[in-house]
């Protein structure tokens, strides 16, 4: 088998042959620019975790025997025919997720790129990101991991309370997770986002506020805050049913969430997404393709999503697609079809329109008038929201800006968008339906 340096030397020489059938001649031999529309980024699952965290519904398994070379070669297939049916020619970014990604082989990340990159143009500076638990990525692991062409990591740290790691049921403690941490930067210097969760049952304001202001010491450019919700069938929900534990206390996690972002500002981060905080630039260009409505494709099991127009297929819709749950299922389909996808459900104009607002009003810049328009070139959010008298009482209370740049929240208003899409979303329904149809040429 390849050294994963090996496998990272065969990701840049199949890079450097795509880059090659594509240019152009004159220019100086510059790459032809792909449009948006056969960009894309790619989510790959790993669908194994070593145990089920007590808060974690996610469709995961706990292996008894991983054949990771099956599963390597079916992430392998199903990349390929993901590309070759999306007609997708350049891949901005890569994640690893999961799962814990950081169980699987640095062969099997080595090999998927590789594979990405004989199949489109996946440039040597793409952002190449893996999430990794500090129980299962020692410092000599995650270099393994650098090697095999990964450049971002992201830590499941969760908390720096050794308590709060064991009512979470996580495998690691504060200790671990601050070593995994300084070893990641040694070898991914900023490219290194850690997990921080809050509004776990008992937690207090000042105690997480605490834990907060100590991870400042030791981390990265990028961390993400994460309120805790409790879902049927995991053992925190029974728990805190059963009265073993206490009820959530939502007031006090929107007040760790506000004097959160508070600290973090203050530290010289940006909010640039409801949960997620950058210095330094070090914003996550793939989740930053999902905020933005981009195309991205979703391989491997336990249910991964897909978003993309089919034109190397022959499609023109945009579909919502989602991988076989199950991976020994979804093993028997990769090898019979090439891919396990389960369900295909094709977008309308304005289910599309619908999430490009929901999404992008998660970002600090919101919804600018050029990027709405690539969608809805016709409809403007000034004829959507312009003249709505419930849109405008949120303008005056200062939760909305809506101006020259475009349709965003304010500081004021990130922090309850849920409550604001009540509004904004019926307000585009009504817009679309009274909207005047396009002229039929030649009608």
């Amino acid at each position: 088998m390849a050294l994963p340096g090996t496998r990272a030397r065969g990701w840049a020489a199949a890079a450097q042959a795509a880059q090659r059938r594509r240019r152009v001649e004159g220019a100086g031999g510059s790459p032809r620019p792909e449009p948006e529309s056969r960009r894309a980024a790619l989510y790959v699952h790993w669908p194994y975790c070593e145990k089920r965290c007590s808060y974690c519904n996610f469709n995961k398994y706990i292996p008894r025997g991983v054949e990771e070379a099956a599963m390597r070669k079916c992430l392998v297939t199903e990349a390929q025919t993901l590309l070759r049916l999306s007609g997708v020619r350049r891949v901005e970014s890569v994640f690893f997720g999961g799962g814990t990604p950081s169980l699987a082989s640095p062969h099997t990340v080595a090999a998927v790129l590789e594979a990405v990159a004989q199949s489109s143009y996946l440039p040597a500076d793409s952002e190449v990101t893996l999430e990794a638990n500090p129980s299962s990525a020692p410092g000599s692991r995650l270099a393994a991991f650098g090697a095999a062409g990964v450049n971002r990591l992201s830590i499941g740290l969760q908390s720096l309370d050794d308590k709060e790691l064991q009512l979470l049921g996580r495998t690691h403690s504060a200790s671990d997770a601050l070593r995994t941490l300084a070893a990641a930067r040694h070898i991914f210097p900023g490219r290194v986002s850690v997990d921080l969760m809050l509004g776990l049952p008992g937690q207090q304001v000042g105690q997480w506020l605490r834990q907060l202001q100590e991870l400042l010491h030791y981390c990265d450019d990028h961390i993400s805050l994460y309120q805790l919700s409790l879902e049927r069938g995991t053992a925190l929900f029974a728990q805190v049913q059963q009265g073993a534990l206490p009820a959530l206390d939502s007031e006090l996690a929107a007040e760790m969430y506000q004097r959160g972002r508070e600290v973090l500002r203050q530290a010289g981060f940006r909010q640039y997404e409801v949960s997620n905080f950058a210095r330094n630039g070090a914003l996550s260009t793939h989740n930053w393709t999902y905020w933005q409505c981009g195309q991205y494709l979703g391989v491997g099991p336990a249910g991964a999503h897909g978003r993309f127009v089919p034109h190397g297929a022959g499609g023109h819709t945009r579909e919502a697609r989602i991988q076989t749950l199950e991976p020994d299922n979804w093993m028997k389909e990769v090898m019979l079809f090439g891919h396990g996808t389960r369900k295909r459900i094709p977008l309308g104009r304005l289910e599309i329109l619908e999430e490009v607002l929901a999404m992008g009003l998660r970002t600090d810049i919101g919804v600018t008038h050029q990027h709405w328009q690539q969608f809805e070139p016709q409809l403007t959010l000034w004829d959507v929201f312009g003249a709505s008298k419930e849109v405008k009482k949120l303008l005056e209370q200062g939760l909305l800006l809506l101006d020259h740049r475009g349709l965003r929240c304010s500081w004021e208003g990130l922090p309850v968008l849920d409550s604001l899409l009540l509004t904004l979303l019926p307000q585009l329904q009504e817009a679309w339906e009274q909207r005047t149809p396009a002229p039929v040429p030649g009608g």
